[in-house]
């Protein structure tokens, strides 16, 4: 009994009452809404979420506000099924993912940037490869983490070259008559040319969703919302809360670390995300809400304001 309270007495704020107060105030949530953050690996965050380890999937998964979790890693590179096995133990039943697919299939045109080498704005002939998403990514989380895999967002970056909107939507639409219709997917665009009639058609009609993000130069959420198509009945929502406009992500990475404290709440975007999460609700979708440290500073403490605008 003694451990029992250690952990979940000294954890979050390292009070009894702490951990209370969240526990009361997760239960006053709607069901169908899950929050969680963008990786899970910050030792800030020690008496934010952790107490023993600060890479603990099993200790943050035990936050009482957290029900689901970006998988970051995965967008620089497969996982592999023993990884995910190893993931897959420390979760609870219910508890599911955000997987992020790895960049090499939803870069469209790399970036001119050294890292990329002679690869630098060059056409990426592996873009919607559909047989290596097949391969590479789905069968290791169809056969190691199958109770727990939620939505793949698939992160289509800026393009260093001018994309055609619906030929991009026409390469969405293949893609997703290629790859196992028994996964759910969701598409996060960061180009607002690329938000045109064509593409929610062809979200429609494959079952895969838009992706609510926001991100510096993509327009506000509630102007996401209002888009005719964008937000479906029935289905599973993602929303991405990541940098705030105007903003570079490299730039508040070296402001605002270590991310342990709010540095810049943002009224509008809590509002516009509660605002989704009700028009979700009436809609009978299923929201997971992912925080970013470069939302607000601290994404612990975003999903903890959201979660006590939501249950005011």
């Amino acid at each position: 009994m003694g451990r029992q309270l250690g952990l979940f007495g000294d954890a979050y704020r390292k009070t009894i009452d702490d951990h209370a107060a969240l526990t009361q105030l997760a239960a006053r949530l709607p069901a169908h809404v899950r929050f969680g953050t963008s990786s899970w690996t910050f030792p800030e965050w020690r008496s934010l979420v952790y107490v023993e380890t600060e890479d603990s999937l099993e200790e943050y998964a035990r936050h009482p506000l957290f029900r689901t979790v970006g998988m970051d890693r995965t967008f620089y590179a497969p996982i592999s099924a023993r990884d995910l096995s190893a993931y897959a133990v420390q979760l609870p039943a219910g508890f599911r993912a955000i997987s992020k697919v790895w960049s090499e299939i939803t870069t469209p045109v790399f970036p001119k940037h050294e890292r990329f080498g002679v690869r630098a704005g060059q056409i990426n002939e592996r873009f919607l490869d559909a047989e290596l998403f097949t391969e590479q990514i789905a069968a290791p989380f169809q056969q190691a983490f199958a109770d727990h895999v939620g939505p793949f967002v698939l992160e289509v970056p800026r393009s260093p070259t001018k994309l055609d909107p619906d030929a991009f939507a026409d390469a969405l639409g293949r893609f997703f008559e290629r790859v196992p219709a028994s996964l759910d997917y969701a598409v996060e665009l960061r180009d607002p040319t690329l938000l045109v009639p064509r593409y929610f058609e062809v979200l429609a009609a494959s079952r895969a969703t838009h992706v609510f993000n926001w991100w510096t130069r993509m327009p506000s959420i509630a102007e996401q919302v209002a888009i005719p198509g964008a937000l479906r009945e029935g289905t599973r929502v993602v929303v991405r809360l990541m940098v705030p406009p105007d903003r570079k992500y490299e730039q508040l990475k070296k402001e605002w670390a270590p991310f342990d404290r709010m540095r810049a709440p943002n009224e509008a975007m809590r509002s516009d995300v509660a605002d989704l999460i009700r028009h979700g609700g009436d809609a009978g979708c299923e929201l997971f809400v992912i925080a970013n440290n470069k939302a607000e500073g601290c994404a612990p403490l975003t999903v903890r304001a959201l979660a006590e605008r939501i249950a005011r």
